[in-house]
C-alpha cells in the first residue's frame, strides 16, 4: 500500500495563504524541533545551519538559510517532469537551525554531529541547507557510523585539499580530504561532478585520483552529456548508501552569481536540474545544498535557483526513504 502523508505534514498552499504572508519555513512546512511531540512522525527533515566559519575567499553562506527559506514560498507540491511529489509520500518538516558558534569552529562542527545525530537516531532523513561546504563534514560524520558511505558531489572544486594558511586543515576547501582520511567515505564511491577552474596546483585532483576518487571536469560532463555521465555515476554506486553534497557554485555564475568562489563555464540552471533528476534509483540516504550567499546576489536569484533544486533533491529522497 502507498504510504500517505500525514496532513499535519502538508506545505502551506498559495491557495489559502499568499505567499508573501506568513513566518517562513523550508517550503511552508510546519515547524519543529526535536522536542516537539511530533519530531519522531518526521521522514525527512529541512535543516539549516547558518555557519561560513570555513569560508577562505567571501563570506555571507551563513545568511543562506533564512534567505531561501523565505524564497521557498514559490515551491508548489509536484515535480512536473518526475511526477513526484515528494509531500505528499513522506512526512517532512523544517526542523530549524543549528545554532552555530561563529567564533569556534570545531564546536559548530561538533554541533552539526551531533544534531544529525538525533535526527538519524529517529530514522529522519536529512536535507541541509548551508553554510558553507565544511558542515558536510561534520554531517557525514554523523551518518557514517555504520561504515563509509558513497558520495556525490556537484562542485566546481574538489575540497580536497589538505590544508590552507600553512597548516589549517578545517576549511570549505579540505572536507572530503578530511571525510576521506576519517573513513567516512569510500573514494572508490566517491564521484565529483563539474570540476573546473583556475588551480594553485594539481595536488588536489593527483591526491584525489590517488584514493579512487572518480573526477568528472566540466569538459567532460559538456563532452559526453549528462543523461551519458549519470549512468555512469549510477552504476559506481549501485545500491549502496549514498549521500549527496550540492555547492551552487556548480552552477555557472551567469543563473548562480550569489556564491562566494564562483567559476565560469559551468552548467546552466535547466542542466543543474537535470543532474539531479538522474539520481533517480541512486540509493540516497540524505543530501545538502550549500554556498548560498545572498549579500552577493541581493535580487534573491541564486536562492531561488538553489531552492528549486534542493526540491529536486526531496523529489529523488523521497523515493528512497522506507516509511
Amino acid at each position: 500500500m502507498k504510504h500517505e502523508a500525514d496532513p499535519f505534514f502538508q506545505p502551506v498552499s498559495a491557495m489559502e495563504l499568499a505567499r508573501f504572508a506568513g513566518v517562513p519555513t523550508f517550503m511552508r512546512l510546519p515547524s519543529l524541533n526535536p522536542e516537539h511531540p511530533r519530531f519522531s512522525d518526521v521522514n525527512m527533515g529541512l535543516l539549516g545551519v547558518p555557519w561560513d566559519g570555513g569560508t577562505t575567499n567571501r563570506p555571507g553562506a551563513r545568511h543562506g538559510p533564512r534567505q531561501m527559506r523565505d524564497l521557498s514560498t514559490m515551491i508548489r507540491a509536484m515535480n512536473p517532469v518526475t511526477g513526484v511529489s515528494p509531500f505528499a509520500s513522506v512526512n517532512c518538516a523544517d526542523l530549524g537551525d543549528v545554532p552555530p558558534n561563529p567564533v569556534d569552529i570545531q564546536d559548530s562542527l561538533n554541533r552539526v554531529t551531533d544534531f544529525i545525530s538525533v535526527m538519524k537516531e529517529q530514522n529522519i532523513t536529512p536535507m541541509t541547507v548551508g553554510g558553507d561546504h565544511l558542515v558536510t563534514l561534520p554531517i557525514l560524520r554523523a551518518l557514517a557510523v555504520q561504515g563509509p558511505l558513497g558520495l556525490i558531489q556537484f562542485d566546481s572544486h574538489t575540497d580536497l585539499f589538505d590544508s590552507y594558511f600553512g597548516g589549517y586543515k578545517f576549511t570549505h576547501g579540505t572536507p572530503f580530504r578530511r571525510a576521506i582520511e576519517e573513513g567516512l567515505i569510500d573514494p572508490k564511491r566517491f564521484v565529483q561532478v563539474g570540476i573546473r577552474g583556475t588551480a594553485y596546483n594539481l595536488d588536489d585532483i593527483e591526491w584525489g585520483i590517488d584514493q579512487g576518487v572518480r573526477i568528472i571536469r566540466i569538459e567532460e560532463l559538456f563532452d559526453r552529456g549528462i543523461p551519458d555521465v549519470m549512468t555512469e555515476v549510477r552504476q559506481i554506486f549501485g545500491t549502496s548508501p549514498t549521500y549527496c553534497t550540492y555547492d551552487i557554485d556548480f552552477v555557472d555564475p551567469t543563473f548562480a552569481p550569489g556564491t562566494g568562489t564562483p567559476e565560469i563555464g559551468g552548467p546552466n540552471s535547466f542542466q543543474a536540474q537535470q543532474v539531479v533528476r538522474e539520481l533517480t534509483g541512486v540509493n540516497l540516504i540524505g543530501a545538502d545544498l550549500v554556498e548560498v550567499s545572498p549579500p552577493l546576489d541581493a535580487t534573491g536569484g541564486t536562492a531561488w535557483l538553489a531552492v528549486s533544486l534542493m526540491f529536486e533533491l526531496m523529489c529523488i529522497l523521497s523515493q528512497t526513504i522506507k516509511t
